[in-house]
């Protein structure tokens, strides 16, 4: 079975948010919400994620940038948005979605998520990460 193929076979099965699969081993899994995942899988295993499928449940900009400097090969996402297309097909990754949105929406559905909105205008990931880092400490300070 291919990588992308057991990430989404793996995802559906244990009701998770993000698989990651390489050379057909699990590298890993999640079923936090948010962009918290692939920040922690590119944050911890950036290395080893070169080739690797990708099976999410939402991707958008900011997951997008930390695909690509993860240098994973492909991608399946329940949602994806416009930002995250041009920037698959700009790095070559090959990507497969269920539902299209020019933009990822916050949880409410009432604006942007606060996370794309920090991700527009930067296309630096070691920048981008940094961001995300302060703004999940500064959500974690709020609870």
């Amino acid at each position: 079975m291919k990588d992308l193929e057991l990430a989404e076979k793996i995802i559906e099965e244990k009701s998770l948010t993000l698989v990651v699969v390489k050379e057909g081993n699990i590298l890993f899994t999640s079923a936090d919400r948010g962009i918290e995942p692939i920040y922690t899988a590119v944050t911890n295993f950036k290395e080893g994620l070169e080739g690797s499928g990708v099976a999410d449940r939402v991707t958008g900009r900011a997951a997008a940038i930390l695909c690509r400097y993860g240098k994973i090969a492909e991608i399946h996402t329940d949602l994806i948005s416009d930002e995250a297309i041009r920037i698959f097909k700009n790095s070559g990754i090959k990507y497969f979605y269920e539902e299209y949105s020019p933009y990822i929406k916050n949880r409410d559905k009432t604006d942007m998520c606060p996370v794309e909105k920090l991700a527009y205008g930067i296309d630096n990931p070691q920048e981008l990460i940094q961001r995300i880092s302060e703004f999940m400490g500064s959500m974690k300070r709020e609870v």
